[in-house]
């Protein structure tokens, strides 16, 4: 392995800094601030800061709004995950069947991966408005009355089709490069030995995809949990009764327009923990499963 040596020690620290500087600035101060602010309780004026040690956080545990906010988070990061992933590895499949047009179809899978989470938002939620949407036109036909103003359960279908839409394309690429990167003679051999494609896709696709598989794993669950601000704002902006109300729009809610400095802050905390644990525990747990 070629080592790069560096005649004046000061170069890669300049080469670094840029990086470190924008880590710094956006990340590890504001991540800070944050914990510092969860311990204080401050008017919405910013004249009065009292330190309130834990009281943000007994507050938090005991409010059935936040606690609803848990669970709404675990169902629409869930059913993200699980839609996104599933829709983009049914895409790459058919993808790397293809002889032909294999470019053309995969730039243009690609292209929604560009469109901003609030534009996402909006575009679906113009094709599933009540009153001018195509689709509650369609649905009124087979009989389904579609309302995400007024349904929790059809304003969050709304919001994980809008989220899992915008990831399918980054999962895609990712599939599609997995499944490029198996041999075709192995499947080939499992195919003279008479396995059929779904025999052939789980016992030797899918295990050799399993890298790429919990990769996507961990950005998924990550990209729901904080990504999605931009969906839920758009479309939905947590209700009704805050059916949407996920734990990183919460943040948002009671921080800027309740102006609950304390209670936000400690929110924030309490989400990136979470993050951090369900991270280690896919690296610690769900990573044993993973043939390299």
């Amino acid at each position: 392995m070629k080592r790069t040596i560096f005649s004046n020690q000061l170069l890669p620290w300049l080469l670094l800094a840029p990086q470190l500087i924008i880590t710094f600035v956006f990340f590890l101060w504001p991540a800070a601030q944050a914990i510092r602010q969860s311990f204080l309780r401050e008017d919405a004026f910013g004249t009065r800061t009292t330190f309130v040690g834990l009281e943000n956080f007994v507050r938090l545990w005991n409010s059935p709004e936040y606690l609803n906010s848990l669970q709404v988070t675990a169902v629409f990061a869930i059913s993200v995950t699980v839609l996104s992933m599933g829709l983009s590895l049914l895409l790459a499949i058919a993808v790397d069947r293809m002889i032909r047009s294999t470019r053309v179809y995969t730039t243009l899978l690609v292209w929604p991966y560009a469109v901003a989470p609030a534009v996402a938002g909006i575009l679906w939620w113009f094709i599933f408005n009540p009153t001018i949407g195509i689709m509650p036109y369609l649905l009124g036909q087979i009989g389904y009355d579609w309302n995400h103003i007024q349904s929790k359960s059809d304003a969050m279908t709304l919001v994980v089709i809008a989220s899992a839409w915008k990831q399918i394309s980054y999962n895609f690429l990712f599939f599609l490069a997995g499944l490029q990167a198996i041999p075709a003679s192995l499947r080939e051999a499992a195919a003279i030995d008479g396995a059929g494609p779904v025999r052939r896709f789980f016992d030797i696709t899918f295990p050799l995809l399993s890298p790429t598989t919990f990769f996507l794993l961990v950005v998924n669950i990550v990209y729901a949990m904080f990504d999605t601000f931009g969906v839920i704002d758009a479309t939905t902006e947590g209700g009704p009764a805050q059916a949407t109300n996920i734990m990183v729009y919460k943040v948002y809610f009671d921080g800027f327009v309740g102006q609950n400095l304390g209670s936000s802050a400690a929110q924030s905390v309490v989400l990136m923990a979470l993050v951090l644990v369900l991270t280690v525990i896919q690296f610690r747990y769900v990573e044993k499963k993973v043939a390299y």
